[in-house]
């Protein structure tokens, strides 16, 4: 069915105004190459052979819950309270407009201003935004917010710890801007405190640092806030919200700006998204923060009542000029964290945090056990941590996915070693699930100290 309401005599008249004889003439200077073409598509289907169809196709994947996944890298598995998914999927969250109309949209208001309060909260910084896309985005827009507040200073320094796909994005997204982005090396697979000193100087609008870091390294932030401060530089902290539960805030270490992927809270992997970005900040950048601020105020009766605050949406809608081209934000997701942290409360969050710790040092100690793999990378950890393996990675876990089980993340495909493999432990492991892991990768390393002793003799 063609849902263009324009009549035949309608379409002629258009044509005549812009001078062509039919449709084909009209498009004749487009390259052939970049028409509409021809879908080739199968037979139509009735209802129950499609449904068939999809099911046939959703067979074909295979669920965190189907199978045991030691995959992190961003995006992780954790235990979602079922109440998270009553409370977000109500009607007047899942189908609320957007609030601007703030007589009609007082729920959805509420529930971004206490977001934005639990944030602050999380983070020990002092004002938040409504949230943003995600926490590649997030780094990307704290780069920005940097640049703005720092005028004259066109450098972004980052860790090469940092997530190499938020790298990637703060490049594609900064790729317009007068500026330039310089990586500054590890040690150990942790940040080198004179590598930074090095590389800040008086042209640094920024830091960036990721706590825990993407090789799941804890990183002296505090140390690296003073060097950052001392170059006169902002300094933006990546972080995990749910390491907060154990680790210190971005407040209390000095940060000016603390960002990050907001999954862990309440929001299930989906193939990758929606997932939601957060952004904390000191107060005095609260005018230069993209996206939605929500604030508290009285009516004209006296009664307490929410509305977007200090920004208007226009101003980022204004290319060149604008603070930012984001004026929404992932509002169903941002209610999931919401409501997950709500639920756990300070307690709950401390005592997941610590069971991501204490399993993740286990598994961690236990795997460089095994003759032939060892720690790519000792030192503190929260819930992931790099393994060096007898074999390539990539056949590691070719391996135990014919067992059912996800060992991990090759780092060869992100531009590490291929033997080093990055495996993530949350609360969602058992003791069994671990030493079924274990047991799995003992047999990789039977076979290949065996070929060794092969080849020796």
């Amino acid at each position: 069915m063609d849902y263009v309401p324009n009549t035949d005599a309608e379409l002629e008249a258009m044509l005549r105004e812009a001078g062509a004889a039919s449709y084909d003439d009209l498009i004749a200077a487009v390259p052939e190459g970049l028409r509409r073409p021809g879908l080739q598509l199968p037979p139509p289907l009735s209802e129950l052979e499609l449904s068939r169809e999809i099911a046939a196709l959703a067979h074909r994947n295979t669920p965190p819950g189907q199978a045991l996944s030691f995959l992190g890298a961003g995006a992780y598995e954790h235990f979602i309270p079922s109440a998270i998914d009553h409370l977000a999927s109500r009607g007047e969250f899942y189908t609320a407009y957007t609030p601007y109309q703030a007589e009609a949209s007082q729920g959805t208001l509420q529930v971004i201003y206490e977001f934005q309060t639990l944030m602050c909260a999380l983070t020990g910084m002092e004002v938040s935004n409504a949230s943003l896309y995600d926490g590649a985005t997030a780094v990307a827009e704290a780069a920005s917010l940097a640049l703005s507040a720092r005028p004259g200073r066109r450098a972004l320094l980052v860790a090469d710890t940092v997530h190499p796909e938020y790298l990637q994005v703060l490049r594609t997204q900064l790729s317009g801007w007068d500026c330039e982005i310089r990586t500054f090396p590890s040690a150990s697979g942790a940040l080198d405190p004179e590598a930074l000193a090095r590389a800040a100087d008086g042209s640094a609008a920024a830091v960036i640092c990721q706590n825990p870091n993407f090789l799941g390294r804890i990183e002296d932030m505090a140390r690296a806030r003073e060097i950052t401060h001392a170059a006169g530089a902002l300094f933006i902290a990546a972080v995990n919200p749910l390491s907060l539960g154990l680790l210190m805030a971005p407040g209390e270490y000095g940060a000016d700006i603390a960002v990050g992927e907001g999954q862990p809270l309440g929001i299930p992997l989906s193939f990758g998204g929606p997932y939601l970005g957060f952004m904390t900040a000191r107060k005095d950048l609260v005018h230069k923060m993209p996206g939605r601020l929500v604030g508290r105020t009285l009516d004209s009766c006296g009664a307490p009542g929410f509305c977007l605050t200090l920004q208007a949406r226009e101003q980022h809608i204004r290319r060149e000029k604008a603070t930012s081209n984001i004026c929404t934000n992932q509002g169903l997701m941002a209610l999931r964290a919401c409501i997950y942290l709500c639920l756990l409360g300070r307690q709950g969050l401390r005592e997941v945090a610590e069971y991501c710790a204490r399993a993740a040092r286990f598994a961690a100690d236990s795997i460089a056990q095994l003759p032939g793999f060892s720690l790519a990378h000792p030192g503190p950890i929260f819930n992931e941590f790099v393994v060096a393996c007898p074999v390539a990675a990539e056949r590691v876990c070719a391996e135990l996915e014919d067992q059912g089980i996800y060992a991990g993340l090759p780092l060869h495909g992100c531009g590490g070693p291929p033997h080093h493999l990055l495996v993530c432990v949350t609360e969602t492991k058992s003791r069994p699930d671990i030493d079924r892991y274990l047991k799995a990768l003992a047999g990789v390393s039977h076979r290949a100290m065996g070929r060794q002793v092969g080849i020796d003799k």
